[in-house]
């Protein structure tokens, strides 16, 4: 359960730092944010993986989820726009 508070937080953090990295407004709320950051997470595992960077099973680092986040972040406004 405490894990599961950790997730939350540390999605939080990685999602605010991706939407300040993009530029221009980003909108979405707290829980927005939150998900950002814990898709960034899971996208940024996966590439770190193909890259040779992690081995499977091992979850990305912080750098590699801000970068997953700012991926999808950059997805997301190609398809709006």
């Amino acid at each position: 359960m405490f894990h599961l508070f950790w997730v939350c937080v540390i999605g939080l953090v990685v999602g605010a730092l991706a939407k300040a990295v993009m530029p221009g407004t980003v909108r979405g709320g707290c829980l927005i944010t939150v998900l950002l950051g814990i898709a960034g997470s899971v996208v940024g595992s996966y590439l770190g993986q193909v890259l040779g960077f992690y081995v499977v099973g091992q979850p990305a680092g912080f750098l590699m989820s801000i970068a997953g986040a700012v991926i999808i972040l950059a997805v997301f406004r190609a398809i709006k726009n």
